[in-house]
C-alpha cells in the first residue's frame, strides 16, 4: 500500500505538524510506503502572529518529506497534485484544520482523483475553527465536497462534517492518539530542578499557544480565589502569546497573584516539553471553545490528571472523576476542582486510572481506521 499525507510537517512546528510526522512514522512501522507533501509557505504573515513557524528539532527519521506547496500560489497546488496523481497512491490523506486551506486541498484532490486509483481522505482536526469568519462558511463545504471519506478526531468534529456533507460519505471518529514523542515520564523533583523551580511548591500547568478561546483569563481568576491560598501552589503558563500579553499581565496585577504565577513566554521546544509535564500535578485546559486538544494527549502520555472545561469534544477524552475534572467554563468551577483535587488528595487515584485509559489512544488504532475507510470507499 502507498499513502501520501498532505499537510503540515517538519520543519514546521506545532501540534498538527507533530501529528503528521507521528502518523507517518506509524505507517512506516507498519511497512506502508508513505510520503509527506508539506508547504514551502504554510501561513502568510497576516495569519501567523507568532515569532516563527519553524522548528529547530531534527527531522523525523525514515520519513520522506517534500516541501512542494505554497498555500497562496495555486500553480504549486497543481504541480504537486500532478506529481501525486502520477504516483497513483492508494490513499491521499489531507490534514485539515482551517478553511484557509480548503481551496488548495479541494483543487489538489480534484486533480489527483483523475487517476481513477487514489482515494482522498480528510483527516479533520477541526472542521470549523475556534475563531470563525465568513470565509469558513464559504470555503469549508468545498473541502468536504472534494473528499471521498473522513476521519474526525472528536465526535463534535464528526457532527460538524455531517452538517456539511450532502452525500453521506463514509466517515469515522477516531480519537487523537497520544503524543508520545516528547520523552518519558520522569521524577517530579528532577523536572522541577531542571527548570530551577522551588520544590516546596506544587504546580499546575497551562500549556500551549495562548489565544482568547483558550480561557487563560478564567484560570487566572480561579487562581485569585481565596481558597487557593490554602495550598503551596503555583501556576505555570508555558507557551507563546498569540494574543496581546498585556491584558493578561494586567489581570495578574489586578488579582494580586504575581507570586502564584510563573510565565514561560515562548514556544516550548520538543526536548523541553517533558520537563513541564513531569513537574505538574495537573494540566489545566480552561477552554471557552474546542473540538479536541493535542495537549490532552501529551498529558495522557505523561500520565497527568487533567482539568478541562465542558466544551466541544474534551468531555469525550477526559472522563470526569476518573482521570480528572470536566467543569463549566467558569472561574469558580475551575477553582472548585482545584480545591477538590488537593483537599481530597486525588493525584494517585487519577494517575492509576490514566494508566489504563491511555491505552485507548494508540496510533495503530488511527492507522487501522484510515485503512478501514479506504476499504469502504474502494468497494
Amino acid at each position: 500500500m502507498k499513502i501520501i499525507i498532505v499537510g503540515p510537517a517538519h520543519p514546521y512546528r506545532g501540534g498538527i505538524a507533530a501529528f503528521t510526522d507521528r502518523l507517518a512514522t506509524e505507517f512506516v512501522a507498519e511497512d506502508v510506503d508513505v510520503e509527506v507533501y508539506t508547504f514551502t509557505l504554510q501561513y502568510p504573515s497576516f495569519l501567523f502572529p507568532g515569532k516563527t513557524q519553524y522548528s529547530d528539532a531534527p527531522a523525523p527519521e525514515n520519513i520522506k518529506i517534500f516541501r512542494k506547496i505554497n498555500s497562496i500560489n495555486p500553480f504549486t497546488w497543481i504541480k504537486a497534485a500532478k506529481k501525486i496523481r502520477f504516483q497513483k497512491p492508494d490513499i491521499v490523506i489531507f490534514a485539515y484544520w482551517m478553511s484557509f486551506f480548503a481551496p488548495c486541498y479541494a483543487k489538489m484532490a480534484k486533480i489527483i482523483k483523475k487517476n481513477k486509483v487514489s482515494r482522498c481522505i480528510g483527516l479533520v482536526h477541526n472542521m470549523m475553527p475556534h475563531e470563525k469568519s465568513v470565509l469558513d462558511i464559504l470555503f469549508s463545504p468545498r473541502f468536504v465536497k472534494s473528499m471521498d471519506a473522513f476521519v474526525a478526531l472528536s465526535k463534535s468534529v464528526l457532527h460538524d462534517i455531517d452538517k456539511l456533507d450532502k452525500k453521506d460519505k463514509p466517515k469515522k471518529f477516531s480519537p487523537h492518539p497520544l503524543y508520545d514523542h516528547y520523552g518519558d515520564k520522569e521524577d517530579k523533583i528532577m523536572a522541577m530542578n531542571s527548570l530551577y523551580l522551588d520544590t516546596n511548591y506544587n504546580y499546575l500547568l497551562f500549556f500551549g499557544l495562548i489565544r482568547e478561546y483558550k480561557g487563560l483569563d478564567l484560570l487566572l481568576k480561579a487562581m485569585a480565589d481565596e481558597r487557593i491560598d490554602n495550598y503551596p501552589l503555583k501556576l505555570i503558563i508555558a507557551g507563546e502569546f498569540y494574543d496581546k500579553k498585556e491584558p493578561y499581565m494586567q489581570m495578574i496585577d489586578d488579582y494580586k497573584i504575581n507570586d502564584k504565577i510563573i510565565i514561560c513566554d515562548k514556544y516550548i521546544p520538543d526536548e523541553e516539553v517533558k520537563n513541564f509535564f513531569n513537574l505538574a500535578d495537573m494540566v489545566v485546559q480552561p477552554y471557552k471553545s474546542a473540538t479536541q486538544s493535542g495537549v490532552t494527549q501529551v498529558a495522557y502520555h505523561f500520565e497527568k490528571p487533567m482539568l478541562v472545561t465542558d466544551v466541544g469534544g474534551l468531555r469525550e477524552i477526559v472522563p470526569d472523576g476518573k482521570v480528572g475534572y470536566v467543569v463549566e467554563p467558569q472561574s469558580t468551577k475551575i477553582a472548585d476542582a482545584i480545591c477538590d483535587f488537593y483537599d481530597n488528595d486525588r493525584l494517585d487515584f487519577f494517575e492509576n486510572n490514566i494508566v489504563e485509559e491511555k491505552k485507548k489512544y494508540e496510533w495503530s488504532k488511527m492507522t487501522a481506521t484510515i485503512k478501514e475507510l479506504y476499504s469502504d470507499v474502494s468497494k
